[in-house]
């Protein structure tokens, strides 16, 4: 029986401080208004007073009472909103620094060097993932380069990785008119992003350092040149996620791979090396890692000596032939993508990937 006593206050100790711990605290919320969100109010058993940790799961969502599964949306987007915005105020990046016209960019570092100007991505603590924010400057980006006197442009990254995709945090900014208004923001910024580099006028060049995820893939069949580094890697798993293809992919990956294999990717997740991203046509070449900076940069530099106008001339030419489809394709994947934004099935799946990060 003493024994059984101890046991009890122990686990009591346990279970008071799971919930009194701050960190602690605040996954109890994520997991209840998860749960709210999804299930509604709570309608399962108690668990043991000996089961402290689903315990304090059981308590954190019987807590919430009968608040609607609309509401419980609502707080657990405002709650991941602040943690992310609390969290990217204290996280390092570099500071950018404007290219020749004077231009400067809060995610961006883009800087015009030997006829060459390059614009790197800037959020290496979050891996390069692409907010809103970022996405209008690599607009501007672009039609800034669009428009200066270099010869070609570079996209890469800084850090480790090329870029992992959407800031899905996108998905917690739910505006006072609801999911439909987001949805048609976000399809208005995603149609004029490809857009911009459907229209690019000048040879466009990506340097993927790193892994790169979702619409970082997908807009690569829009570049004329992809360099990688052998320890890149290609995903977007954006079923999982419960959304669809962008970036002109549905049209693009199948011509360049064959439809089979464009599905593992765009329908099924697969995640590419970048020999087999090479292999298939979505990569140009691939560099060992430990040269793969010095290779790349000697031979952009020896492109950008080549004659202005003759590259960018010969590039809308090759680019004409498909350009009004391009836009068809581009339109089309982005009303998909509005429908999908609005569904349940992807707010759960964002919500998921959430709930993930935050386990106990």
């Amino acid at each position: 029986m003493m024994m059984m006593m101890m046991i009890m206050i122990g686990d009591s100790r346990k279970l008071s401080t799971l919930k009194n711990d701050p960190g602690n605290e605040v996954k109890l919320k994520i997991y209840a208004l998860f749960k709210q969100a999804t299930q509604g109010p709570c309608n399962t058993p108690k668990p043991g007073m000996l089961d402290f940790v689903n315990k304090a799961k059981w308590d954190a969502w019987k807590s919430l009472g009968s608040i609607s599964q609309d509401e419980a949306r609502q707080k657990y987007c405002d709650l991941i909103g602040s943690l992310v915005e609390a969290e990217s105020g204290s996280s390092a990046q570099v500071s950018a620094q404007p290219a020749g016209s004077g231009a400067t960019y809060e995610t961006l570092l883009v800087t015009k060097e030997d006829d060459i100007t390059t614009i790197k991505l800037n959020r290496p603590a979050k891996k390069n993932a692409i907010t809103t924010e970022m996405y209008n400057e690599i607009i501007a980006a672009l039609e800034q380069a669009a428009t200066d006197d270099s010869v070609i442009t570079v996209v890469t990254g800084a850090g480790d990785f090329y870029c992992s995709g959407n800031d899905l945090t996108n998905f917690t900014k739910i505006p006072e008119n609801g999911v439909e208004e987001m949805a048609r923001h976000g399809a208005d910024l995603l149609r004029k992003y490809v857009n911009a580099y459907i229209d690019f006028p000048k040879p466009l060049v990506a340097v993927v350092n790193g892994p790169a995820v979702g619409v970082s893939v997908t807009v690569l069949g829009l570049f004329d040149l992809v360099y990688a580094t052998e320890r890149a890697t290609f995903h977007t798993p954006f079923s999982q996620l419960g959304q669809s293809a962008e970036g002109c992919s549905s049209y693009i990956f199948p011509k360049l791979m064959g439809a089979a294999k464009a599905s593992e990717m765009l329908l099924f997740n697969k995640k590419l090396t970048a020999v087999q991203a090479c292999e298939l046509g979505l990569v140009t070449e691939v560099f060992p890692d430990s040269s793969f900076q010095s290779e790349v940069w000697t031979r952009l530099k020896a492109y950008a000596k080549l004659p202005r106008n003759s590259l960018a001339l010969s590039k809308q030419l090759i680019r004409s032939v498909e350009k009004e489809r391009l836009h068809a394709v581009n339109d089309a994947e982005v009303e998909r993508l509005m429908e999908r934004w609005t569904s349940d099935e992807c707010f759960n799946a964002v919500m998921s990937f959430f709930q993930a990060k935050a386990k106990l």
